[in-house]
């Protein structure tokens, strides 16, 4: 039976977007994943284009509110913000708790090939860090 795993930040937009996309493609047999956001907003592009580069689709994905979550069973919340641990509701049918925080390439300013590599890292970055937790 596979595990479900929740990954929570502020907007929905890209960190916990990435993380459900990644940990779904990596350990499809182990685990089910999902995200939603404290105050959510849209699909970040970014995330969407630097994904695609690695053959994961997200562009039909969409910004969910953790009230849609409200009454699941998971058997990890992560917390991918450090906004997001601060007002993320209490899930009272969640086995564990994790927090990670992660960078914000949101709100970087640069050319489009730099804030695609900031997207890059990030997606990098959480991929190290699914590896090692849930690997």
């Amino acid at each position: 039976m596979k595990k479900k795993v929740l990954f929570v930040c502020t907007h929905n937009s890209n960190r916990s977007q990435i993380a459900e996309a990644l940990l779904n493609y990596l350990y499809p047999q182990k685990y089910q994943a999902y995200s939603a956001g404290t105050n959510p907003s849209k699909v970040n592009d970014y995330a969407i284009k630097v994904l695609k580069e690695i053959g994961i689709d997200i562009s039909n994905n969409r910004s969910k509110h953790i009230e849609e979550f409200k009454d699941e069973f998971f058997d990890f919340v992560v917390t991918v913000c450090d906004s997001a641990k601060e007002t993320c509701p209490f899930f009272p049918n969640a086995r564990e708790f994790i927090h990670k925080s992660f960078y914000d390439p949101s709100g970087y300013i640069g050319t489009e090939e730099e804030k695609l590599e900031k997207f890059r890292q990030l997606r990098e970055e959480i991929k190290k860090f699914l590896i090692e937790k849930f690997g």
